[in-house]
């Protein structure tokens, strides 16, 4: 893989590009500066969630779905993760696994539903 100028400069400056890469949908270039920054920093959970959603919104599902999953390893009750990982499953046609997915989202975001009066 070639380096190109996007993947040059700090940290930061990297995060930024990948945020304005990815806000013009070009998902690919974002996924490609993420991938840089998620192999140095591991541990970080908003440069690993960025990454996914950017495999998301190019179709690369099964990519997505492995990054939404080590997410949820670092931070298990983080709820965007798993409605993108209900969506992710609901989208490769694995309902019921989404389903679980996006009960555990609501619930973890206090939505559990219609309440009765």
């Amino acid at each position: 893989m070639n380096d190109t100028y996007y993947e040059f400069g700090t940290a930061a400056d990297r995060w930024d590009r990948a945020q304005m890469f990815f806000e013009a949908k070009e998902y690919l270039t974002a996924a490609r500066i993420l991938g840089g920054l998620v192999e140095e920093a591991p541990e970080q959970v908003a440069p690993r969630l960025l990454l996914a959603r950017s495999f998301y919104h190019s179709a690369r599902l099964g990519r997505a779905e492995e990054q939404l999953r080590a997410v949820l390893e670092l931070d298990p009750v983080e709820s965007y993760a798993r409605l993108m990982l209900g969506r992710t499953l609901e989208r490769q046609g694995r309902r019921a696994e989404a389903a679980t997915q996006l009960r555990m989202a609501a619930a973890f975001d206090g939505d559990f539903g219609p309440r009765e009066s």
